[in-house]
């Protein structure tokens, strides 16, 4: 594409996802309002599906001008099988945050409406924050260990944040997203936390494994997504200008079966085999990456 072409298309697109962004803001805060009107489960329950609805629609528009003015290929693999009506963790490596519209274009209206856990600073963010509240995303406080060692009773409150949260998901179909590198991809990462990976951060089990043991079985599968650029690790704007050639994802699917739903925190052998499992699983990941990587250099 052009130079004098992409910000031409990065704009449109800006200027597209704000003014969607703003009228399908307005039905969602609405029916926030609308459900806390009525202290009645059955009632809770249909505006959260109302709600889901709005989301949805709110990210398809997004989506479908995307591709409508956009000429990157998507290569997208192992989606066909899913279904709305189940409950899913998902788990994916993470480069920057155009991963998570990424994630949003291929899952959108396949699985239920992705959720996330959010840093709790990020609800005073104007319109989005107030909007992920209003959806029901779980926004959890973290504290640094020399807080903790001041403050010790405040350990353990993210925990207590997630099993709250968990509670919640039960009532209707989930899915919920999880980047358990817990932050985004760079060599100078890597380098910091000695990862034995090309591509990838050391895998964080603790959060994923919590969730798994706090939904009560309702998670029957787990999505393992892996998301490879052409140019490489890419930014928002570069997404929006339509920059990126190709965005290539794979998506497995896992049983989640009461081996993998156990007591993370309080059997230490369940924890030793979920480490093992999503190392196992990351060493995976990163092969193929590497080769996906290999092979397309050899094409250009």
């Amino acid at each position: 594409m052009p130079r004098v072409v992409s910000p031409i298309i990065g704009t449109f697109h800006f200027s597209v996802y704000v003014f969607n962004t703003l009228f399908w803001c307005l039905f969602i805060f609405a029916g926030a309002v609308a459900k806390a009107s009525i202290p009645s489960e059955a009632w809770k329950r249909w505006w959260t599906f109302a709600l889901n609805f709005f989301a949805e629609s709110w990210i398809g528009v997004n989506n479908g001008m995307h591709r409508l003015t956009s000429r990157t290929r998507w290569d997208v693999q192992g989606v066909e099988s899913l279904a709305r009506s189940d409950w899913y963790m998902v788990v994916a490596n993470h480069q920057s945050w155009t991963d998570i519209l990424v994630l949003q274009n291929i899952f959108n209206r396949r699985i239920p409406f992705l959720k996330f856990f959010i840093k709790q600073e990020l609800m005073w963010f104007p319109i989005l924050g107030q909007a992920w509240w209003a959806l029901d995303f779980p926004f959890i406080k973290r504290y640094p260990q020399s807080v903790l060692k001041k403050k010790p009773h405040l350990r353990g409150k993210d925990m207590e944040s997630t099993r709250r949260a968990c509670e919640k998901f039960k009532r209707v179909p989930i899915s919920i997203m999880n980047f358990v590198e817990g932050t985004r991809f760079t060599p100078e990462k890597k380098q910091r936390q000695k990862s034995p990976y090309e591509n990838l951060l050391r895998a964080k089990a603790g959060g994923v494994a919590f969730v798994l043991g706090a939904m009560g079985g309702k998670i029957s599968r787990l999505l393992d997504v892996t998301i490879v650029y052409s140019e490489g690790p890419i930014s928002f704007w570069a997404y929006l200008c339509g920059d990126i050639r190709e965005i290539k994802v794979t998506v497995r699917s896992f049983p989640v079966d009461e081996e993998m739903a156990g007591d993370y925190a309080s059997d230490p052998k369940h924890r030793v085999r979920f480490q093992k499992w999503l190392n196992e699983l990351w060493n995976e990941k990163d092969r193929y990456i590497q080769e996906t990587i290999e092979c397309r250099n050899l094409q250009d």
